[in-house]
């Protein structure tokens, strides 16, 4: 990815044994860049840290209009799978009269240790509903369903898609130059990284019109239920209890990082070029202590900016170094 720049280091001994290499850019509420490193202009998937995004129809459209804010948080989740997870995504399908098979984002096994040593000792099988992307998909149904659509709503032409990518165009400011598809079937539309930050910026500030207000429910929404976005021991949950609900933030697929600030009026976007996940959880809680969303002390804020690297025998054997000029 040409462009991108040093951002963090790994240090064994005296040698940096190790370089993550990426983009970051900070915007205001009006989506002006206020600080950015490596290419602001690199073009990239956001993966799953543009849930929110993702999510804007399921309020637009009024088809969650009723929805609570444990729903809103868990349809901008990546989530472990864990039981408060997979009831709620089942609930969710059962007061729409649907079940799992109506899902199109495929099972696997949950990220939580716990819940699949459960699934093995019974001898079954993982659901959808386990699948980290369920509730952004129960989501995805209740608009389809809003709008008379037809199930398949993962495909590109699909009305729930094509609302999708309408929001997310409007909200970044810039055309998609295309789209991949995602690890759960829908489509992910690319975009470039300032115009994302840009985007979560204009989350940070929303205005008073029904985006603006979908907007600040979806952001409050995962801000106040850390362990739906995510899950314990996971980056996204233990940054946001943190930060006390004062932020929300979201990670995604191949090392990108997202962060929506309302009280610092910013909006932040990260992407490591290697897909280092360690590198992007660095540089995003970095960039909170920068601009005083993070607490340098919460440990939390060490753990990811520094480390320690342990080994098996507990023995500190080197740290990272974020390196933002």
């Amino acid at each position: 990815m040409a462009g991108d720049v040093e951002l963090v280091r790994v240090v064994r001994g005296d040698l940096v044994e190790s370089v993550h290499r990426g983009h970051a850019v900070i915007c205001d509420g009006a989506g002006t860049v206020i600080e950015a490193w490596g290419d602001p202009a690199a073009v990239i998937y956001p993966r799953s840290a543009c849930k929110m995004i993702q999510a804007l129809p399921l309020l637009e459209t009024g088809a969650g209009r009723d929805l609570t804010s444990r729903h809103l948080a868990l349809a901008c989740a990546s989530h472990q799978g864990a039981d408060i997870h997979v009831d709620l995504a089942r609930n969710w399908l059962a007061d729409m009269g649907m079940g799992d098979d109506d899902l199109r984002c495929g099972p696997h096994m949950p990220y939580s240790d716990e819940a699949s040593a459960t699934l093995i000792r019974a001898g079954d099988s993982p659901c959808q509903v386990h699948n980290n992307c369920s509730g952004k998909h129960c989501g995805f149904l209740m608009v389809g369903r809003q709008l008379g659509a037809g199930p398949d709503y993962v495909d590109p032409d699909h009305p729930v898609q094509r609302a999708v990518r309408a929001a997310f165009e409007e909200v970044t400011g810039m055309e998609s130059p295309g789209y991949g598809i995602d690890g759960c079937s829908a489509p992910n539309f690319a975009t470039r990284l300032d115009a994302f930050a840009a985007a979560l910026g204009r989350f940070a500030r929303p205005g008073s019109d029904r985006r603006g207000a979908a907007m600040a429910r979806l952001t409050a929404a995962m801000a106040a239920h850390p362990e739906l976005v995510a899950g314990e021991t996971r980056a996204c949950t233990d940054l946001m209890r943190a930060m006390g609900g004062r932020v929300a933030v979201k990670t995604g697929a191949e090392a990108v990082f997202a962060a929506i600030l309302p009280e610092q009026d910013r909006g932040i976007a990260v992407k490591i070029t290697d897909g280092g996940t360690r590198a992007a959880e660095a540089v995003i809680a970095t960039l909170l202590m920068r601009l005083g969303a993070l607490d340098p002390q919460a440990p939390i804020a060490r753990k990811l900016t520094h480390g320690p690297i342990i080994n098996r025998r507990g023995i500190e054997t080197g740290h990272l170094e974020v390196a933002l000029a």
